[in-house]
């Protein structure tokens, strides 16, 4: 047996013994719906602090990403129940963009070491920066398995000493296969759309025309390139009666710049300010047909794409790549294409004018699913669960079993005494 099978299999019964430790605690008096267990600290309740530790040394942006979305709504959203949490900053000071964010509390540590001093559950969001924590932390995995050699290296040091969380189905199949880690033992905790993007109005559309949307970052996964090549296929070329748009999200970024020079040059597709907000963001989408999420798949893999469950709640059809996880945010007005695939994509857009708006019913059965509270509820059903041990762990307790002294084997003894080679 190889050690990655031996410890595949300890990370198999990592629940059983995680389960006997939440028994002895309450044979303790703690409360039963505990957080975490392990050998060497007291289960911490429901009351204790929830940290989300955004990536050192970078602000947390305001209308940019589906990461930040998340992270963000689910610190709103849990601070709305009365339970204690915070998004901390490495580095940064108060400039670390806490002034997008009026309604969500704040901290900044001068360095990641003293992320170890917090006290309550740790979540680390997207990097799995080593550090030794007072509980067992979490990692949450919004981006895929890393593709440079370093960057693998970071990645797989970094989660194991984690519990791990994914964001879709697909995310956690693909990190299970790159960490080498039974798929049970990561679990998944689905992004959301914010309330106001079901709530938002739709304004009668009397331009006659069908108005489309990327609402991604301008950065090359997210597929921008494949929506400039659909705008010169015949279909969609000739078409004068749709309309593009894009925003500025993501032209912060060195090749975001560049992007957005390439799509104000183009006669077929405006561009407007970035959304800052949800809010925003939700009347944007309001007024357009269609969403277009033709993300690549060479080299980058969407683990969910919130921008699709938000386009459906707020009434549009998404044109979306058949990769990753896209396909798990299906609402009901999904059209799924090939992904890199500027042909595809053209009669995706095609395929949705000739669907036509998506109907009252169909939103209001697409605002049910993805909501906020159904994240939320999953994510405190995950720290309310014991968590899987992880491999850090399993080969700690491999190492100090290899190190402990070799039992002595006990000498028979006869009936008149112990057996002797002469006696014999």
């Amino acid at each position: 047996m190889t050690f990655s099978s031996l410890t595949r299999g300890r990370l198999r019964t990592g629940a059983v013994v995680m389960a006997s430790r939440r028994v002895r605690a309450r044979n303790h008096g703690y409360d039963s719906r505990v957080l975490f267990e392990s050998a060497t600290t007291k289960p911490r309740g429901w009351c204790m602090l929830i940290s989300f530790i955004w990536s050192p040394g970078n602000l947390l942006p305001a209308g940019t990403g589906g990461s930040e979305n998340y992270t963000v709504g689910q610190v709103r959203e849990l601070n709305r129940r009365g339970m204690p949490a915070q998004v901390v900053t490495v580095g940064l000071g108060a400039a670390d963009g806490r002034d997008e964010f009026t309604d969500i509390p704040f901290l900044s540590l001068p360095t990641l070491a003293e992320v170890g001093d917090l006290d309550g559950t740790v979540v680390f969001v997207n990097e799995p920066h080593i550090v030794p924590t007072r509980s067992p932390a979490l990692l949450i995995l919004h981006n895929p398995p890393p593709i440079r050699e370093r960057e693998k290296a970071f990645a797989v040091a970094g989660t194991r000493d984690r519990a791990l969380i994914a964001t879709s189905r697909y995310a956690a199949e693909v990190w299970s296969r790159f960490l080498d880690v039974d798929l049970a033992t990561i679990r998944v905790v689905y992004p959301f759309a914010e309330p106001c993007f079901a709530a938002q109005p739709r304004p009668a559309n009397d331009s006659g025309t069908t108005r489309v949307l990327f609402a991604g970052r301008l950065s090359p996964e997210k597929g921008i390139y494949t929506l400039l090549s659909t705008l010169h296929i015949d279909v969609i070329d000739q078409d004068l009666d749709l309309d593009f748009m894009a925003t500025t999200a993501g032209a912060d970024k060195p090749q975001g710049k560049i992007i957005e020079r390439l799509l104000d040059a183009h006669p077929r597709i405006s561009v407007v300010p970035s959304c800052k907000t949800p809010a925003a963001m939700a009347a944007l989408m309001a007024d357009h047909d269609i969403v277009v999420m033709p993300s690549n798949s060479q080299y980058w893999h969407e683990t969910f794409g919130i921008v699709s469950i938000e386009a459906q709640h707020a009434g549009c059809r998404v044109i979306a790549s058949d990769d990753g996880g896209l396909p798990e945010t299906d609402c009901g007005g999904v059209i799924l294409v090939e992904p890199d695939d500027a042909e595809a994509l053209a009669w995706g857009i095609r395929a949705a004018v000739a669907a036509g708006p998506l109907s009252l019913a169909a939103r209001r059965d697409a605002s049910t699913r993805f909501t906020v509270e159904q994240s939320v509820d999953t994510l405190l059903s995950v720290f309310a669960r014991p968590l899987p041990i992880t491999p850090a762990t399993i080969e700690r307790e491999l190492e100090e079993l290899i190190a402990a002294p070799s039992a002595q084997v006990p000498r028979p003894v006869g009936p008149s005494g112990p057996v002797t080679p002469a006696a014999a």
